[in-house]
């Protein structure tokens, strides 16, 4: 059975009052700053997770804006470990396009690695350049990079970025809402890709050329395909919601998309 978990990015705009207007850089700096300090951490990434509990998840992807790796101290690690402990709460992958440098890469798998997570899901910029620096630092920590697809538009571009190598740590973490945004198949991308999913972001968006994320099965992905897809092809991986409105709160559209993607997998 398939873990559903909650993909923490879908708060992107929650420290600015659900009212972004410049931008996921915007959202993005305001969650560092709103988390980054230590004698509010515990308090504020504790309310955090009682938000998700409270839409019905027990698994999550922590975007890390939400505990960075490069402000991360051990005492924010320990603190965020004791409170998902607490709520009953797994981390199952971490959300991340940092590592452009040797040392942004290690940072990003001693933090994944410390929260007991095996998944980033996003990317490694520096593999493009070298490959083999990632390899090793991934083969240290016991840590496995999904590469997401974008920019990359069509499964083809995602299997380049993947690599023909065989190395059991790079895989794909398909985003279903960007196949979406240039008018791509999702679901013939899932199914082209099957053999190298590591992990899934289920996001539908409203129309192709824009990405205006909205629940599941009301944009024009065919969310309900992705999933009959993943089903046909022996998919047992986890699958992420995710739905990061620039205006208004994600809760309610998030609870129904979980309920939702329950039925399509119960089917």
């Amino acid at each position: 059975m398939n873990v559903i978990s909650f993909m923490s990015a879908n708060f992107v705009a929650r420290e600015l009052g659900y009212h972004m207007t410049q931008g996921w850089g915007e959202g993005d700096t305001a969650a560092n700053n709103y988390f980054r300090p230590l004698e509010t951490f515990p308090e504020r990434f504790g309310t955090m997770l009682d938000e998700i509990v409270q839409m019905g998840f027990k698994t999550l992807d922590l975007w890390i804006a939400h505990l960075h790796p490069l402000w991360a101290t051990p005492e924010h690690i320990r603190a965020a470990r004791a409170l998902l402990v607490q709520r009953g709460l797994k981390v199952i992958g971490v959300a991340s396009h940092l590592g452009s440098t040797p040392e942004e890469v290690e940072s990003v798998c001693a933090l994944t690695q410390s929260l007991g997570v095996g998944l980033v899901g996003g990317d490694m910029p520096l593999i493009k350049t070298k490959r083999e620096v990632v390899i090793a630092l991934l083969r240290q920590y016991g840590v496995r990079l999904g590469i997401e697809n974008h920019p990359e538009k069509t499964a083809a571009e995602l299997q380049a970025r993947i690599g023909s190598s065989g190395e059991a740590e790079v895989g794909a973490c398909l985003d279903t809402g960007w196949f979406g945004t240039h008018n791509a198949d999702a679901p013939q991308a899932l199914e082209a890709l099957g053999p190298q999913l590591f992990h899934v972001h289920l996001k539908d968006v409203l129309a192709p050329g824009g990405h205006d994320t909205c629940r599941l099965g009301q944009g024009c992905v065919q969310i309900e395909r992705c999933v009959q897809t993943l089903r046909r092809i022996g998919y047992s991986g986890a699958i992420s919601i995710e739905h990061e409105p620039h205006q208004g709160s994600p809760v309610e559209d998030v609870r129904a998309s979980l309920s939702l993607l329950r039925q399509w997998l119960d089917q």
